[in-house]
């Protein structure tokens, strides 16, 4: 086995038709990256960051991490600050850095509009995580609510492969167009239909029916397809817009039974790490 890694970390990339050898890090692409990358970062971030919270955290801390990406939520300010300062050393050790770009210290959760108001700063920033947008949001009884919205890059990304997958599929049968719709609508409601994000569900379903729709009246000069008629299509073939997803709280305790610090309602005030 550790032959077989070494000769993935040699293989090099295709450049142009050149192959260029590897000489620092893992090739981009390559199957085996994604496990050695989550095998690197193990010991150089999880572990580091599970010792940093029992050793020197004030208050109390949560650690999300999926491949690259990391959101650190802290109770104080103060533990943001070090744990930032000292993440980029303990990285710097082992040849990794921080995005400029998409790390920041941001203030957010159950406080965050609050001392911000005090402060005279608007409203809290948001943060971007697993292609959904995370903003401080309030429920129907005026209590704090994390909302979770789609990006809006990736929704206009998702609609420009779907006009470029139909404009291939412009004279199939329409029988066969519905199906091939299906499993695409189907497949980002899959990811994306989770609480408070029923709006971005609708208008991605709209989108994709008006779509589907200018390629129908493009197959010929004398089509006189309807609204009611593409209407009726839509309803056959394209799931409904609907919350499928539960609640955080409930996946929670559904996956995890057991008990960690604001696993339920995180009311986290400071975020640090590789969020936009």
């Amino acid at each position: 086995m550790i032959r077989l890694i070494r000769k993935w970390l040699k293989a090099g990339v295709n450049e142009d038709g050149v192959i260029k050898p590897g000489e620092v890090g893992t090739p981009q692409g390559a199957v085996i990256s994604p496990l050695l990358a989550n095998i690197y970062l193990h010991y150089v971030f999880d572990l580091w960051a599970q010792q940093w919270r029992q050793r020197h955290a004030c208050g109390d801390i949560i650690v999300v991490r999926y491949a690259d990406d990391i959101v650190v939520g802290f109770e104080h300010q103060a533990d943001a600050e070090r744990f930032m300062t000292e993440m980029r050393e303990r990285l710097a050790a082992f040849d990794l850095t921080l995005h400029g770009e998409k790390t920041r210290l941001i203030r957010f959760g159950r406080f965050a509009a609050q001392d911000r108001e005090q402060r005279g700063e608007g409203k809290p920033e948001t943060f971007t995580f697993l292609g959904f947008t995370h903003i401080c949001g309030r429920n129907r009884r005026g209590g704090f609510l994390l909302w979770r919205k789609t990006r809006r890059d990736r929704m206009r990304a998702r609609l420009l492969a779907v006009q470029q997958g139909l404009r291939r599929r412009l004279h199939i049968t329409i029988e066969e167009q519905g199906e091939w719709l299906r499993q695409v609508v189907g497949g980002f409601f899959a990811y994306h239909a989770v609480p408070t994000n029923y709006a971005a569900l609708a208008a991605f379903r709209h989108h994709v029916i008006r779509l589907w729709w200018r390629t129908l009246r493009r197959r010929s000069q004398k089509d006189r397809t309807s609204w009611r008629r593409i209407d009726a299509l839509a309803d056959r073939w394209l799931p409904s817009s609907r919350i499928t997803h539960p609640w955080p709280s409930t996946r929670f305790a559904v996956k995890h039974p057991r008990w960690e610090p604001y696993a339920g309602n995180p009311p986290v005030r400071f975020c640090a790490g590789g969020a936009q």
